[in-house]
């Protein structure tokens, strides 16, 4: 086994743990994360011009975006989780555009957006998180 290979594995690891052992607020958090992380790693590949891996990644934060906007609850989440649907919509065209065209401002718009709502979601306070509203299946 290689050293990346090594290193890949404990990666899965660490992701897999703490996967584990998140509760759903954690989970949101995790996948706000992965989606930002995965946009910076689109950007980066773009500017190199790995066209295949800012494809995969951009993919990748897609599928984020719509397991995010597949577990809104509009019942309980009324106009906040409608909104953020659409803007999990919007993001999800910006990135398609950003793959397409290359499109570095589409990258950028998507990562601030998405960066808003990942500060957002980590500053509800700790004794929120456990009710059952929008933010439980953000």
């Amino acid at each position: 086994m290689s050293p990346h290979s090594y290193a890949a594995e404990y990666r899965n690891t660490g992701l897999n743990s703490a996967v584990m052992e998140a509760d759903p607020h954690k989970l949101v958090a995790l996948l706000l994360a992965g989606a930002c992380e995965r946009i910076r790693l689109a950007q980066a590949c773009v500017a190199r011009g790995d066209l295949a891996r800012k494809g995969k990644a951009i993919g990748e934060v897609c599928a984020i975006l719509g397991h995010l906007n597949g577990s809104l609850d509009h019942e309980a989440g009324g106009d906040i989780a409608g909104s953020l649907s659409s803007l999990y919509d919007y993001l999800q065209a910006r990135l398609t555009e950003a793959n397409l065209h290359n499109d570095e401002s589409a990258l950028r718009e998507s990562l601030e957006l998405l960066g808003e709502i990942e500060s957002a979601w980590n500053a509800i306070p700790a004794h929120q998180r456990q009710r059952p509203s929008v933010g439980a299946s953000a």
